[in-house]
């Protein structure tokens, strides 16, 4: 079974300007730019065939080229990181069985996570879009309550069926927890911003128009439950690893601490 990898990248940000070339610092006290970093984390991936970094920005895309990147060219116009990663599959021509969306804002995020999420592919041919997620711990938890209080948009959080079948997902903390009440293990799962995709998915979900959910929350895997399409939710495990997406500048010293404390 073929798999590949997009990355897309942008670099008109909303949140971030520039976010794919912000450099970071790395345990060694070198810099890398955070889509450095991504190719790197994704090139680590077991099992796949090729990682392609998908982008609209010639700055970008020479970076890219730059320490050894397949690049596809995308449109500016494409509304999210599906719909660039539908137009590069599309236009590179590839022959796969297993499309991946490897997040350019997730470099923190471990080989094993999207291993898992092939492997749960791969055993289940009527998963047509699955996604990883992982339980919070107390720190992650905090932290994403704290970016709720402090107004910032932080990690998102996800919420599933007994059949690991997606209910919704949200940049609030779902679901809602009485203070008093939390508790281990904590029943919060934050979402890793990694999808793998059938190609017949991935063609069903550019054919239905953007949704009011996807628009309100800033989240295009609303898209899929919208349009009623399932999304497999596959619980991944940290093995004390800290995972962490760069969505603002502050997070830049979030992921150099962590950088700092792998081992």
């Amino acid at each position: 079974m073929k798999t590949v990898i997009f990355i897309p990248a942008r670099y008109a940000s909303t949140r971030y300007p520039g976010k794919p070339l912000v450099a970071l610092r790395q345990k060694d006290g070198s810099e890398k730019t955070l889509i450095e970093m991504s190719w790197e984390a994704a090139r680590a991936i077991r099992g796949v065939d090729a990682v392609y970094v998908a982008t609209d920005d010639d700055r970008i895309a020479d970076a890219a080229r730059g320490f050894g990147a397949d690049v596809v060219m995308t449109d500016a116009a494409c509304e999210n990181g599906t719909a660039r990663v539908a137009q590069a599959f599309a236009r590179a021509d590839i022959d796969a069985d297993l499309v991946i969306n490897f997040q350019g804002d997730a470099p923190l995020t471990p080989p094993w996570f999207v291993e898992a999420l092939i492997e749960a592919m791969r055993a289940d041919d009527s998963i047509g879009m699955a996604t990883p997620v992982l339980r919070c711990d107390r720190a992650t938890y905090d932290a994403l309550k704290d970016d709720r209080a402090q107004g910032r948009v932080g990690g998102t959080t996800a919420v599933f069926d007994a059949a690991m079948n997606a209910l919704y997902f949200s940049k609030e903390v779902l679901p809602y927890i009485d203070p008093g009440k939390v508790a281990e293990p904590i029943p919060v799962f934050h979402h890793v911003g990694v999808y793998g995709y059938r190609p017949a998915a991935l063609s069903a979900y550019v054919a239905h128009p953007v949704c009011p959910l996807e628009t309100l929350e800033g989240l295009e895997q609303l898209r899929f439950l919208h349009a009623g399409l399932p999304v497999r939710c596959v619980e991944v495990d940290a093995r004390g690893r800290v995972f962490w997406e760069l969505n603002n500048p502050t997070d830049v010293a979030r992921i150099e601490t962590a950088l700092r404390e792998m081992t």
